[in-house]
């Protein structure tokens, strides 16, 4: 029987991962989970695409809603969660050409994050029920997410993984730096299952995970980010993006993963519609044939 092996939340966009034991799901994404970004001054995030270090910062999340967040040298700044209710300053943040409102964190920390990553500032989303629709083209009216790329969830599986670093064993010779086996965490997923076959996620379209019921909204097309360290920062060269694009190439995207929707309980009225733990059963309810990736170039 598949099951969940590792939860990741990222509650800054594309910062240091915290993998919990559990965590509450929300109708968009995981609790606490890219609620805040960093930004450019026009509101666009700033990711490791743009700045790699940016993913050995390191936040934690408080029950009030601030954060603590510590630089690579070891530097931390107590940050308090804003609000436009309070009357905090309003922002337009963008992410891949999406805009909704946000709210700027206060002066002092974007002095912080300025000295440390140059012309940025610190942005908040502090209305996720409204604020940012999911693209329609894979989603309902009113589905919404958080800071992610795109959708509230992505999931990954261990057997593709495996496979993945199988390809790239063969694709290089032995003791070529670009045959070593990836980890996981390259990939940012937030929900890592075992107990499948190597892309069995391709034909899945509705599962559920303890309690909780996702749709599966569409794959997951990979970027520069896959390439770099995550412990490191360091950039390490055009893998896993050459095997993907040799092996799991669909149209114009590499794929590795799927995007997940959460389904809303029937009689569940709040934001929590469940809690995922490790170890939680993973159950294929709906799936349909697996596309076949186009053939290498």
């Amino acid at each position: 029987m598949p099951q969940l092996t590792a939860l990741h939340v990222y509650p800054v966009k594309s910062t240091y991962r915290l993998s919990p034991a559990s965590a509450g799901v929300e109708p968009w994404g995981l609790a606490g989970d890219r609620r805040w970004m960093i930004a450019d001054p026009t509101g666009r995030a700033v990711t490791q695409r743009d700045i790699p270090s940016v993913g050995q910062y390191r936040a934690v999340p408080h029950p009030d809603g601030s954060l603590t967040v510590t630089d690579p040298a070891g530097a931390s700044i107590e940050i308090p969660a804003p609000s436009a209710a309070a009357g905090d300053p309003a922002a337009q943040a963008d992410v891949w050409g999406t805009f909704f409102p946000a709210v700027e964190a206060a002066k002092e920390v974007q002095i912080w994050f300025a000295e440390r990553l140059g012309d940025v500032r610190l942005l908040h989303l502090d209305t996720p029920a409204t604020s940012r629709q999911i693209d329609l083209d894979h989603s309902s009216p009113g589905e919404t997410t958080s800071m992610a790329d795109g959708y509230p969830l992505l999931v990954a599986t261990t057997a593709s993984l495996a496979a993945l670093n199988r390809h790239l064993a063969e694709d290089h010779p032995a003791g070529d730096r670009r045959a070593e086996p990836l980890p996981m965490e390259r990939f940012r997923p937030n929900l890592v299952v075992s107990g499948t076959e190597p892309w069995a996620e391709d034909g899945w379209r509705r599962i559920r995970v303890g309690g909780v019921v996702f749709r599966v909204a569409k794959p997951c097309g990979r970027c520069v980010v896959t390439t770099t360290d995550q412990e490191t920062g360091e950039r390490r060269g055009p893998e896993p993006l050459r095997a993907l694009g040799r092996h799991r190439r669909f149209g114009k995207q590499l794929v590795f993963g799927q995007n997940l929707v959460p389904e809303r309980p029937e009689g569940v009225t709040g934001d929590l519609l469940g809690t995922l733990r490790v170890g939680d059963e993973v159950t294929v309810l709906e799936e349909a044939p697996r596309p076949r990736p186009d053939a290498r170039g």
